[in-house]
């Protein structure tokens, strides 16, 4: 009876040693046979990840400022609103606005009855309001919300408007504060602005125009409403620094405002957002539910491609 008698050591050490043998066979087996492991696919209604905000928004957004929002305006109150929910249903949840836009009165019956904490709302504000507070209040009120997910200082164009534009960068600061905005940026329309931008440590998020034939992009003239075409690599050179800085970076005016009639146009646009590591989402403003399949399929097929 006594030669059967094992120590605990002697019991721990051998059950050990059986457990080895059991999983090394499993473990090599599995190396050996198992299929590679593919990358996940990517689509353009995925949620990802806007820069180091710590904030989600999907791939693609709904653009709702078309030539000032008069494209969208278009469509009446109810064909707005219900294409909006179309876009959601869709999978898209970024929702792109300003309160210069012809559709800003709209937006908070546009996401009435859609969960909130799912959305991803960007609004703008310009002309240096008096009460900015009030202001960002507004916009709360107008799109019967708590708060903003991202909140940017629209249409810059001069290379000292971080100095110039002081004042209200503090009072988003303190809106933040507040919990009233989630993210605080910038939309640039000059490579003066863009570069200012890009080396300022305020912004968070940065609204960029970008596509690769250089139409409605960031050139050097300071002044709004230069339309000319300019080259996009000083323009991708600003975005690359915003980038490793850990901003967010969302792509706009992919399709030339609504310029780009050639799908060829807007699906070397497309493409070349894609391919991009430093831009986190782009925006594209719709009309129909035609527009937005078309984006959703050219961008899951330059996803899948790059």
């Amino acid at each position: 009876m006594s030669n059967q008698t094992f120590t605990r050591r002697q019991f721990i050490k051998i059950t050990t040693s059986l457990a080895g043998l059991a999983v090394v066979p499993r473990v090599f087996g599995a190396t050996t046979n198992a299929p590679a492991m593919s990358p996940p696919k990517r689509t353009a209604v995925d949620q990802v990840s806007l820069g180091k905000t710590g904030l989600r928004l999907s791939r693609l957004g709904f653009g709702t400022g078309t030539n000032s929002g008069w494209a969208q305006v278009a469509l009446g109150k109810p064909g707005f609103v219900k294409l909006v929910h179309a876009a959601f249903d869709k999978g898209i949840t970024y929702i792109d606005t300003a309160e210069a836009y012809q559709t800003f009165g709209w937006i908070g019956d546009a996401i009435k009855g859609l969960p909130r904490e799912k959305l991803f709302i960007q609004s703008k504000i310009g002309g240096k309001p008096e009460d900015v507070l009030a202001a960002i209040d507004r916009h709360r009120k107008t799109f019967n919300t708590d708060y903003i997910d991202s909140l940017l200082i629209h249409c810059m164009v001069r290379g000292n408007w971080p100095d110039e534009w002081k004042r209200i960068m503090d009072a988003f600061d303190q809106a933040k504060e507040k919990k009233w905005i989630r993210a605080k940026g910038v939309s640039c329309h000059t490579l003066p602005a863009l570069r200012a931008a890009a080396a300022s440590d305020w912004p968070e998020v940065h609204l960029v125009r970008v596509n690769p034939q250089g139409k409605y992009i960031d050139g050097e003239k300071v002044e709004w409403g230069d339309w000319s075409t300019n080259d996009i690599g000083p323009v991708m050179e600003q975005v690359k620094k915003m980038h490793a800085k850990g901003c967010g970076v969302i792509g706009m005016k992919l399709i030339a405002n609504g310029t780009f009639t050639d799908p060829a146009d807007r699906d070397r646009a497309i493409r070349f957002a894609m391919a991009s590591p430093d831009i986190d989402a782009v925006v594209i403003g719709f009309t129909n539910e035609t527009e937005i399949d078309e984006a959703i399929t050219r961008m899951n097929r330059a996803l899948a491609e790059a």
